[in-house]
């Protein structure tokens, strides 16, 4: 998988020191009091459930970031489907500080293994179409680096990570910029005058509105907003491979493969970073 913009060292380093900041306060005082200072033990992580494990790049990260002198022998990558009883990696070193990390690293890996697994399983239905699945802004706030880095890990593909990557024009922005070809106009203008290069996605909820973002031109993808089955195809006939097809809005489970079907290039789905079930994970000393 190749590296993402999103996940520099520094933020990762900026989400592991908050992160510890907001859970360790000024000590771990459960371990501080109970744990003598010089205890070394060991611990491994234990898989419960079943699915995609996702995270395991990002503990050894969380552990160091609390004491670089932990150990970790990495057994399963991220990825690897998983079962009850399968362990992840061991860790090893001061007792104090293998307690202090392992909440964080724990949240941080049920959460993703959940949504790596869910993105896969929904990946698994679009196969035999040429269709992509996306995921969204939808996401947990400060959390949204790890969401979208298991949407990757589960096979999907990563929308845009913020307001400052693309240009979206949504309903409303287009609503209050008095229709498409107006907004998009704005759009290369702010464009022009800013030196800034974004790709453009306009959100249409008719064939009308298709037709209003195919004449404005100069614009990367379409998203086919709330549209059923019939008029997706329809859609994407009237678009004939000159723009980038998403479809978004309403889509589950049960209809993913039939939007597919329609030959758009994209399905966008809220639900891999909001809804996904956590993967039971635990860190068991041994």
């Amino acid at each position: 998988m190749q590296t993402p913009p999103y996940l520099t060292p520094e933020a990762l380093t900026t989400f592991i020191r908050t992160a510890l900041a907001e859970d360790v306060g000024d000590g771990d005082h459960s371990a501080l009091a109970a744990i003598p200072a010089e205890a070394h033990n060991r611990a491994h992580l234990l898989v419960k459930g079943e699915g995609i494990l996702a995270g395991v790049e990002l503990a050894p990260l969380i552990f160091h970031a609390v004491d670089p002198s932990l150990r970790l022998d990495v057994r399963l990558t991220d990825g690897t489907p998983v079962k009850h009883g399968d362990i992840a990696f061991t860790v090893e070193g001061p007792a104090r500080s293998i307690l202090t990390a392992e909440r964080l690293v724990l949240n941080c890996m049920q959460r993703m293994s959940g949504i790596a697994t869910y993105t896969a399983h929904l990946t698994s239905l679009l196969a035999g179409t040429k269709t992509k699945l996306l995921d969204t802004r939808k996401t947990t706030p400060n959390f949204r680096l790890c969401e979208k880095w298991a949407v990757l890990i589960g096979g999907g593909v990563n929308h845009r990570f913020g307001l400052f990557d693309m240009i979206m024009l949504k309903d409303n922005h287009i609503d209050y910029a008095g229709g498409v070809g107006a907004a998009i106009a704005a759009t290369h203008d702010y464009l022009r005058r800013t030196g800034r290069q974004l790709p453009i996605e306009v959100e249409t909820r008719n064939l009308t509105e298709v037709q209003q973002a195919l004449d404005a031109g100069g614009i990367d993808r379409i998203m086919l907003d709330n549209m059923k089955p019939a008029q997706l195809r329809e859609a994407v006939a009237l678009i004939a491979g000159r723009v980038p097809t998403e479809a978004s809005g309403g889509i589950t489970e049960q209809t993913l493969a039939e939007v597919g079907a329609t030959g758009v290039d994209y399905i966008s789905v809220g639900a891999l970073t909001h809804s996904a079930p956590i993967i039971d994970l635990s860190l068991k000393a041994y």
